[in-house]
């Protein structure tokens, strides 16, 4: 007997907008695995575009700009699997625990999100049924899937200016609790020409690392996270830089913990 779905029960996502997250090159041979959370400023047609005006829908707000371009190149530079969401942060922000406000947050930096004002607790769980959960649980599938275990690394990119502050680092790597991989990247970083700086323009205060905690840290596996300024990413030619400044140092950074036994 078939068992109808509720209206709170249906999916956010209809069947040519799914899935909600994705895992490219699910083969690659990389003691890496690639993450890029924000990839992505898609809105589900049942959400009505979250009530933005077309230039907060295409901001930085909505998605990392250039991050999904950098981490596919990177992905297939390392030959390493990428998982990445498929739906725009202000949705569901991948980055955050449910129980924060700004996984679903009612306002992002300039931007006010009116369709995210009000959410009743029914409302903001179909978003992490929907969104959140396929999205982790594809990534701990891929994490627990390698036959060894991988260094996680997660892309990202940052807006030159924010809330009226101009900011200078061009490339940040950001840790948590464990900095092993930050620190082995910092040491490789240090003579690619960019500005290279150590947690910034975010750090843990900021509630930035939660897949690093949620998938890195409990597992013991070597984790860091990369900040790309986003002027430097918005155009091919942005991007074919970058990843080619960025790729010897993975490579170096994931070759360390490889030679070391990964959890010395």
């Amino acid at each position: 007997m078939l068992r109808m779905q509720s209206k709170t029960e249906s999916s956010l996502l209809s069947p040519l907008e799914a899935p909600a997250a994705r895992v490219l090159n699910a083969r690659g041979v990389a003691r890496a695995v690639l993450v890029c959370e924000h990839a992505s400023r898609f809105i589900p047609a049942a959400l009505d575009g979250l009530g933005l005006d077309d230039v907060a829908a295409r901001s930085h707000a909505a998605w990392d700009i250039g991050a999904l371009e950098v981490a596919v190149e990177l992905a297939g530079a390392l030959d390493a699997p990428l998982v990445h969401s498929r739906v725009s942060r202000l949705v569901y922000d991948c980055n955050r625990p449910p129980e924060r406000e700004d996984s679903m947050p009612p306002r992002s930096e300039v931007f006010a999100v009116p369709g995210n004002q009000g959410l009743t607790m029914d409302q903001r769980a179909q978003r992490v049924r929907d969104i959140y959960e396929p999205f982790r649980g594809l990534l701990s599938q891929t994490l627990d899937r390698r036959p060894e275990p991988p260094v996680l690394i997660t892309i990202h990119s940052f807006t030159p200016i924010y809330n009226g502050k101009t900011r200078a680092v061009e490339l940040g790597i950001l840790h948590d609790s464990d900095d092993r991989a930050a620190q082995v990247m910092l040491n490789h970083a240090a003579h690619c020409g960019l500005r290279v700086a150590l947690n910034e323009p975010y750090s843990p205060e900021d509630g930035v690392t939660h897949t690093l905690r949620e998938h890195g840290i409990a597992r013991g596996l070597p984790n860091v996270m990369i900040e790309i300024r986003n002027d430097l990413i918005d155009t091919p030619t942005g991007v074919n830089r970058i990843v080619g400044l960025l790729t010897p140092i993975l490579a170096a950074t994931v070759e360390t913990f490889s030679d070391a036994g990964q959890n010395t």
